[in-house]
């Protein structure tokens, strides 16, 4: 989409280093707002953004169907009220063209744009110990130092595509769902090949299904979809969302996942099975993820409670696919509800009903490699016009350790977060003083939690320039304290044994750990919130 208002041009690498307060890596959601909220301090920021837009993940999703699976409503950032009152939400689960535009609209609105320098990808950033910041190269060769360093890089955009032997010899088209062209991909009439079934192909599959004159899906793991039921917001909604965004963030801020739902204080168990069907129907028939985070709350740590909800899903889908075999393929057996993402999805069990649509399990019939023509399985070769990657991510470590980030000692972020995720709070990594990690790994609505790392990042920093205080990062026996109290908390689910970006097992060779931190929202932000009202008494102050 064009881009309105100005942002700066990129410098040339000529040799000169440019000096900020504070470098903020990507301009998404959490990017945009923590640099709002430092420049409203008056602090220097220059924000590098590897895209040719801002917006983040709803820059580069692009893909035919993408949207919120998080009601609109609570997605959008709270912090601002004219901006809530100012813009209006089509859809009750908005789809990528309007989340971009949204997006688009605050870097406009609150005039961001002259501190974002887009088309710069950062490839380095090194902790200078004698001058207490951060030196940030750009490739390209342009350099910046600050004494602040905060990576607002997301948690689900180093975008992964398996090392499928001969990828690079297809003659047709091929596409990585998450950086999707901007132009529109013209599917009629074309043979187009999907491999996967994660929550971006429950999204695409439907759409390209009606327009390809065929449609072949690789499977790998089934999922647990969820119907999305998404619907136009109507004036009526809107004015009601308007009068009650006060009401609407503070119950997002009080339940455990940071959405309106909260779960049933029952066991699953405890009640009739006829008690227990009636609930999971009322559930199935509304929309978003309230069958997930409105169900009864021993669904995720107990396995027999589990497997009541698990069964009523795949009955449901064996409801909708008329082909019993492949009703069979679609409905997950290897893993409880709610342990993988739950893609929610429109229509997306009927594609199998249509004609045009094959489903191939790779478990059967793994991939041996890309052809010229298409995809060669064990079994057969498949010839395609466009092959389209829908293979996921290296989630939430992989978009930092694939910048090369060295801290004190010259000890890298890589090599310190080989074993998975080490920090305090989420927020910072003992040895690389003022760096923060803004991007939310708590499992909840994205922007409530984002919107708390921000501010208690910028509170931080606030309060090291209050005190003239040159450098913060946590103690190491505080970052040992928090991975073994995450491992903990993660041990009480049933997430740890699954293969999913949850544990990280999705990429071959990544050490598993729960990428994401097990706890409900309002008891993070009471960590967040006492370490701060502690004087950082965990944290290394100079």
């Amino acid at each position: 989409m064009a881009q309105t208002g100005q942002h700066p041009p990129k410098p040339s690498g000529n040799g000169a280093i440019e000096h900020y307060d504070a470098i903020v890596i990507g301009a998404g959601v959490s990017g945009l707002y923590q640099l709002y909220k430092l420049r409203e301090m008056g602090l220097s920021v220059r924000v590098f953004e590897d895209a040719g837009g801002v917006g983040g993940t709803w820059y580069w999703n692009r893909y035919p169907g993408c949207r919120f699976d998080s009601e609109s409503e609570t997605y959008g950032y709270s912090w601002s009220e004219e901006l809530l009152q100012e813009w209006d939400w089509k859809e009750h689960f908005s789809g990528q063209p309007e989340n971009e535009r949204y997006l688009n609209f605050v870097a406009d609105k609150f005039d961001l744009r002259k501190d974002i320098q887009l088309d710069s990808r950062v490839s380095s950033a090194v902790y200078d110990e004698d001058a207490h910041c951060w030196e940030v190269q750009v490739e390209g060769g342009q350099r910046a130092r600050a004494q602040f360093l905060i990576g607002a890089v997301g948690v689900l955009s180093a975008k992964y595509t398996p090392p499928f032997e001969g990828i690079d010899s297809f003659k047709g088209q091929s596409f990585h769902t998450s950086s999707w062209p901007k132009e529109k991909v013209d599917f009629s009439g074309k043979r187009v090949g999907c491999i996967g079934t994660g929550a971006t192909a429950v999204q695409l599959i439907p759409i390209v299904a009606q327009e390809a004159s065929h449609l072949t899906v690789f499977q790998r793991t089934p999922n647990y979809c969820a119907p999305l039921r998404n619907s136009e917001v109507n004036p009526e909604i809107q004015a009601v969302w308007k009068a009650n965004y006060p009401k609407i963030h503070k119950k997002c801020r009080e339940t455990s996942a940071g959405f309106e739902h909260e779960f049933d204080p029952r066991s699953a168990l405890e009640v009739s099975e006829e008690e227990r069907l009636a609930l999971y129907e009322e559930l199935w028939a509304l929309p978003g993820f309230t069958k997930w985070l409105g169900n009864f709350h021993d669904i995720m740590t107990n396995q027999e409670a589990n497997e009541t909800f698990a069964e009523f899903v795949r009955n449901k889908i064996r409801e909708r696919v008329h082909d019993p075999e492949v009703a069979e393929l679609l409905a997950p057996k290897d893993h409880p509800f709610g342990a993988k993402r739950i893609p929610l999805e429109t229509h997306y069990y009927e594609a199998y009903n249509r004609d045009n649509v094959k489903l191939v399990d790779v478990r059967k019939a793994p991939i041996e490699r890309i052809t010229p023509k298409g995809v060669k399985t064990q079994d057969a070769e498949y010839e395609f016009d466009v092959i389209i990657y829908a293979t996921g991510f290296d989630a939430v470590s992989g978009p930092l350790t694939r910048i090369d980030i060295r801290g004190e000692g010259g000890q890298t972020f890589k090599d310190k977060w080989a074993n998975g995720p080490r920090t305090h709070l989420g927020i910072q990594t003992a040895g690389f003083p003022n760096f923060f990690i803004a991007a939310s790994t708590a499992f909840c609505n994205y922007t409530v939690c984002a919107e708390m790392i921000v501010e208690w990042i910028a509170d931080c920093i606030g309060y090291l320039r209050e005190k003239n205080l040159s450098s913060i990062a946590p103690t190491l026996q505080a970052e040992d304290a928090w991975v073994e109290h995450s491992k903990e908390l993660a041990s009480y689910t049933l997430l740890t044994d699954t293969k999913s970006w949850f544990m990280g097992r999705n990429i071959p060779g990544k050490a598993p750990a729960l990428l994401l931190y097990a706890n409900t929202v309002p008891e993070y932000r009471k960590e967040c919130r006492e370490a701060a009202a502690n004087g950082y008494q965990d944290f290394v102050l100079q």
